[in-house]
């Protein structure tokens, strides 16, 4: 009976497991804010920059270390300039040249929905409900300084552009977007965005001309905004990460949730790293070079929205007569792993696995080698678990036997619960001598079942994250398996499945317990219903292949 109370147990835990995800989602729940008047601001005019700087507008400086953001920037509010539209096969993306920022980005490659019609999906916006925006500019330590120039262009400056729109041709290999500032003190700051035709990274690199005779000093920062709001199209029964995320490698990953931003903000030294919010399948990144110390900061802007960055701890300076420039990246797409391997260390735990990353990692490497020779995310999964099974088939083999030999001695067993009533202590006694001269160890079925569980957490994990499952269709009418099944098949047949399981399987002698054990079948179709396909499909498959295993070893194992 113990193995069936560990499935008990196990069954009632998983089950506590998501509702405590939707627990966390009601009990912060999310403020409605109404969205505030646009206010424009005139637009930069696309005149040559000129020598000098009488037409020029200042940059707003200020004598904090680390940017300031007000509370009137949330939303829509944020102020607008004339826009510059890019495009290449993977991204379309639109730059302000207020401040010079990554306002609207979406990915060509992947749509909103499996619609014909389906618009690609947006995962930068300047909009009120759900602003998700990149920033960078120089930070001046103080407003004032003896014989050099601190004064330089932040996200609150317009910039003047060459041209508004770019298109990647084919045969580019990459195109290169410029902004400009010239500052009262004749220093030209040129911002510059590189594109390439298949990258999600982009290269922001930021050039100081220094045009007078004193000497320019300066720190450059650049930051992520973000609105916390709900996600409507993801299941409730569904509980994924969505906040910042930073790397350093003393910490390794560590999330900086939006709480955490509102009890305190961040601030710590970094040497390379990154800074990251992400979300379901999805992040944006700002990644600089490995050898600089970056100092990052968190902020609680109010109205649900938050900012996390990072500011160069150590000052650019720039002699006169002198040119220098920064380069740093900004990623914005999907999580691929294979892709973020390459850009930077330990920016594809962003594909968060939890704890059991060590066994989630292979098992994502296998199945994408398995799709490589089948092409289909469905008949993939299938495959996996096959192999997954044969891996623990021994294992599953000795429970299976310690199932069907607890089966035979089934009615003893109901004849001491008779004979000793509600003496526990009896019973057991009684119950143990009975183990030993039948050979049975009574904790023979839990071991194989312990062991397997984190396999089944990790390949649980691996179905839920990976983008690569987003919108994989697989047969008739599965054409997207992180979605749920459309008619409840699949939530059916492993309800079915599992009753199966439960008559195969020796009943508990207590009565209570087998009332709740003939439950669960009905309880987890109920929450399956909602999950997505492809993680009830794993769950269909290894059922059934556990009910052939069972059947087989019970009816030709055992008895020979």
């Amino acid at each position: 009976m113990e193995q069936q109370r560990l499935l008990l147990t196990l069954g009632l835990l998983f089950l506590l497991y998501l509702a405590y995800g939707k627990w966390q989602e009601q009990f912060n729940p999310q403020a409605n804010v109404p969205a505030p008047t646009q206010v424009t601001q005139p637009a930069a005019d696309n005149s040559s920059i000129p020598e000098s700087a009488s037409s020029i507008p200042e940059a707003v400086t200020t004598p904090s270390a680390i940017p300031a953001e007000t509370k009137s920037q949330v939303g829509s509010h944020i102020k607008s300039a004339k826009r510059i539209y890019v495009e290449t096969k993977a991204l379309k993306v639109e730059i302000d040249a207020l401040g010079g920022d990554v306002r609207v980005l979406d990915l060509l490659e992947y749509p909103e929905t499996n619609d014909k019609d389906s618009k690609p999906f947006r995962l930068l916006t300047d909009s009120s409900d759900k602003l998700f925006i990149a920033q960078s500019g120089f930070a001046a330590k103080r407003a004032v300084a003896n014989n050099s120039i601190v004064t330089a262009p932040n996200h609150k400056t317009v910039y003047k552009i060459e041209k508004d729109s770019y298109q990647l041709k084919n045969g580019d290999k990459a195109i290169r977007v410029k902004l400009f500032w010239l500052s009262p003190e004749n220093i030209l700051f040129t911002k510059i965005y590189e594109f390439k035709p298949d990258s999600y990274d982009i290269k922001v690199i930021h050039r100081v001309e220094n045009r007078n005779r004193l000497p320019w000093h300066g720190n450059l920062y650049q930051q992520l905004q973000r609105k916390d709001y709900k996600d409507e199209k993801q299941s409730s029964f569904i509980h994924t990460y969505t906040g910042g995320v930073i790397y350093s490698n003393e910490e390794k990953y560590e999330k900086i949730n939006f709480s955490d931003m509102e009890d305190e903000n961040l601030k710590r030294d970094i040497k390379g790293g990154w800074a990251a919010i992400i979300q379901h399948y999805f992040l944006a990144a700002w990644i600089p070079p490995a050898e600089s110390t970056q100092t990052y900061y968190s902020r609680d802007l109010g109205n649900q929205l938050y900012l996390l960055g990072m500011k160069a701890s150590k000052e650019m300076r720039v002699n006169g007569g002198e040119s220098k420039e920064v380069v740093n990246t900004l990623y914005a797409g999907p999580k691929i792993q294979k892709h973020l391997e390459e850009l930077a260390p330990g920016l594809e735990l962003t594909v968060d696995y939890g704890m059991l990353t060590f066994i989630a990692k292979p098992i994502f490497w296998l199945m994408t080698v398995i799709h490589s020779v089948v092409n289909n995310w469905g008949w993939s999964i299938i495959l996996l678990t096959l192999m997954i099974k044969l891996l623990f088939y021994k294992l599953s083999e000795a429970s299976y036997k310690s199932m069907a030999n607890m089966r035979k001695v089934q009615p003893r067993m109901v004849a001491l619960k008779e004979r000793y009533g509600d003496d526990r202590q009896k019973m057991n006694q009684a119950m143990m001598k009975m183990y030993k001269e039948e050979k049975i160890n009574p904790l023979g079925g839990c071991l194989p079942i312990l062991v397997q569980i984190p396999v089944f957490i990790a390949l649980y994990w691996v179905l839920l994250e990976s983008v690569e499952l987003r919108q994989a269709d697989w047969i008739l009418w599965y054409t997207d398996l992180s979605t749920k099944d459309p008619y409840f098949i699949l939530p059916l047949l492993m309800g079915i499945s599992m009753f199966i399981q439960q008559k195969l399987n020796p009943a508990p002698i207590d009565p209570m317990q087998a009332r709740i054990m003939s439950a669960l079948p009905f309880v987890f179709t109920v929450f399956f219903a909602f999950f997505p396909s492809g993680l009830v499909l794993y769950w269909v498959v290894n059922n059934t292949l556990s009910i052939a295993q069972q059947w087989y070893i019970t009816r030709h194992v055992v008895k020979a």
